[in-house]
């Protein structure tokens, strides 16, 4: 019951949010409404070269058979700046970190679950090439890396992961679907002596049980947006991994998402605001996610070149 009413509370939270910042620019949107719909039509191709400052916030409800795995939440905010530089036409180069801050994050030690945060989390980033084919199919290959970069050694990852991506797309009449694939291994090793902690991370966590020495994980996420009226979409774009090195059980973490977009105005500047909720259907049995709800505010910047 406590698990239930902190994930409404949660999602109330983030409804109330969203609303309100709709509200807030409903008058600025009627006033020019095609160049809305216009911006969020290109902001569902992954291949756009408008420049964004996405910041999304994530509430995380968990379950596992660790003692009272089903009443941790954790919180976490993510600044993703996307400023594609073109190279041709159809063509772009993609430069993309993802810098976390954990403002509240379960770990497990040697008295139970306590909550870290608020700290610096492990940073990532991937470098790639876009190609958009007359077919209107889109391609996305590139590197992808994950570092040691928490604040807080108990939120620190335990691999540094590097490894290739690939991305196939496709624009239709309605909208895009697509899919993107990536596999990293880990460039270092640790041992049971360099953990004292048990938290979900990425996918590395299994090290604090196993003393696993090396990471190798296959990752990606699948995308959909269905464009509506007045730059409104349905959208899904959840993640998901598995985990190689990890014991049967543990290795596979898959949601199932749906949300919605809206791209509305704040004055002159144009800003997409996402909603959408996570709900894995496969998640690692000792501790994993169970309910995910991610709210992200984008506003869209002039590209600096």
């Amino acid at each position: 019951m406590k698990n239930f009413t902190t994930m409404k509370s949660s999602l109330l939270f983030l409804i109330l949010v969203l609303g309100a910042g709709l509200l807030r620019a409903q008058d600025d949107d009627q006033k020019d409404p095609a160049d809305a719909a216009a911006i969020a039509k290109e902001l569902a191709n992954p291949n756009n070269t408008l420049g964004q400052m996405a910041l999304q916030w994530d509430y995380v409800n968990y379950q596992g058979n660790l003692p009272d795995s089903g009443s941790q939440n954790g919180y976490v905010m993510n600044f993703q700046p996307s400023l594609p530089v073109p190279l041709g036409k159809g063509v772009n180069l993609f430069v993309r970190p993802n810098i976390p801050i954990y403002l509240s994050q379960p770990v497990f030690g040697a008295n139970g679950f306590e909550n870290k945060g608020a700290s610096l989390g492990n940073i990532s980033a991937d470098i790639a090439i876009g190609k958009t084919f007359p077919s209107k199919t889109i391609g996305i290959v590139g590197v992808f890396g994950s570092f040691r970069t928490a604040s807080d050694k108990a939120l620190r990852s335990n691999y540094t992961m590097l490894g290739p991506e690939i991305m196939v797309a496709q624009i239709l009449k309605w909208g895009v679907v697509g899919a993107m694939f990536s596999h990293s291994w880990s460039v270092n090793k640790v041992g049971d002596a360099d953990v004292d902690s048990f938290t979900i991370l990425g996918d590395d966590m299994w090290a604090a049980s196993t003393g696993i020495q090396s990471a190798s994980i296959t990752a990606g996420q699948y995308f959909y947006v269905v464009n509506l009226k007045n730059a409104w979409q349905i959208t899904g774009q959840p993640t998901w991994s598995y985990n190689h090195n990890a014991p049967k059980g543990e290795r596979l973490a898959l949601p199932i998402a749906t949300g919605l977009n809206k791209v509305t105005r704040f004055g002159k500047l144009p800003v997409k605001i996402s909603l959408q909720y996570w709900y894995y259907v496969a998640s690692p049995d000792t501790f994993g996610p169970q309910h995910q709800i991610r709210l992200q505010i984008s506003p869209v910047v002039p590209l600096p070149w």
